[in-house]
């Protein structure tokens, strides 16, 4: 009780002293206050983020259970983790299989019969008969251009067998069950070319049946008239049938040929024989067989003769371009 009055009366007779340690006091006590919650505040923030961290690695890592503490219990073992092993052995396996099988195809020998289909050649066509004993010349020229008059007469004086494709197809188109007959017929009518391979065969025939009936030992000499119409059949001929030595080639204007092929018809009784089909003739032969002669021409083979004049004079010519291509005794 003294004391307390004592403490009493210290602090009345010194009130500012002790009115400025109660301020101290108090400023200092609300400092602590402020840095115990900025550290509690700095630990809980870290705190919260560590676990974060470490929650997202673990659900990364086939979502294992991430303890905070370094004394915890250990994480549960996974059953279902894979085994890698047995692929390795399998891959393993399957290299060494396949290793084995490239040796083995080395040290096989070739296939021969892959060897011997890559060796061979392409097959090619060998003609029916060699120019050693067959002659063959082409006979060129618009219609009307008198290929048929000066074929009679070099088969008269130098025995040549005159084979017209244009005859030939006529006498097709009218043997009994020709299955080109109508065809043929069509063809004929509207100035159009026949398919080669019913021309190049009906030649090809005609040809063998002259050989086999001559004494000549295979061998002869052909003026084929009014053949090759395109250059398709030139090459196709020539690759299944015979080469060509020449192309006998009869130059004359369209208005020459026409008024011939209309003095004609009154007495052929060709279909082909009228104005319609001679101008459809007209324009056939200069699309497709002049190309044929140029090619020819090219070849250095074209013997050409101008046939506008009477049949002696051209004849006459025709002989004299033979002679310069094939001697004096031809």
């Amino acid at each position: 009780m003294a004391s307390r009055q004592a403490f009493r009366s210290l602090a009345a007779s010194t009130p500012s002293s002790y009115t400025t340690t109660s301020t101290t006091l108090r400023a200092a006590s609300a400092a602590s206050r402020r840095c115990a919650s900025t550290l509690q505040n700095t630990t809980t923030r870290r705190s919260t983020q560590w676990t974060s961290s470490t929650f997202q690695q673990g659900q990364g890592r086939s979502n294992k259970r991430s303890y905070s503490t370094p004394g915890g219990s250990p994480p549960p073992r996974d059953t279902n983790k894979i085994s890698f092993w047995p692929f390795v052995a399998l891959i393993a396996l399957t290299s060494g299989g396949y290793m084995l099988l490239v040796n083995r195809r080395k040290d096989m020998p070739p296939n021969p019969t892959s060897s011997s289909a890559a060796a061979a050649p392409a097959p090619s066509t060998t003609p029916a008969f060699s120019p050693s004993d067959v002659t063959v010349i082409f006979v060129l020229g618009g219609p009307g251009a008198g290929k048929g008059t000066q074929c009679a007469r070099l088969v008269r004086d130098y025995g040549f067998t005159h084979l017209s494709a244009g005859d030939l197809l006529r006498a097709e188109q009218d043997r009994p069950g020709s299955q080109y007959g109508q065809l043929i017929r069509d063809c004929i009518k509207n100035g159009a070319i026949v398919p080669m391979e019913v021309t190049v065969a009906l030649l090809e025939n005609a040809m063998r049946d002259t050989l086999s009936s001559s004494k000549t030992g295979g061998k002869g000499r052909f003026l084929i008239d009014g053949f090759p119409r395109k250059m398709d059949q030139a090459v196709k001929f020539e690759e299944v049938v015979c080469p060509a030595k020449m192309v006998l080639f009869y130059d004359c204007p369209e208005q020459e040929m026409e008024k011939r092929l209309l003095e004609r018809g009154k007495t052929s009784g060709r279909e082909d024989d009228n104005a319609e089909s001679i101008r459809k003739r007209f324009r056939t032969f200069v699309e497709t067989s002049m190309p044929v002669v140029d090619h020819y021409e090219r070849e250095g083979k074209v013997v050409k003769v101008d046939s506008t004049p009477g049949p002696d004079k051209v004849y006459e010519e025709t002989r004299k371009q033979l002679r310069r291509v094939f001697g004096d005794k031809f």
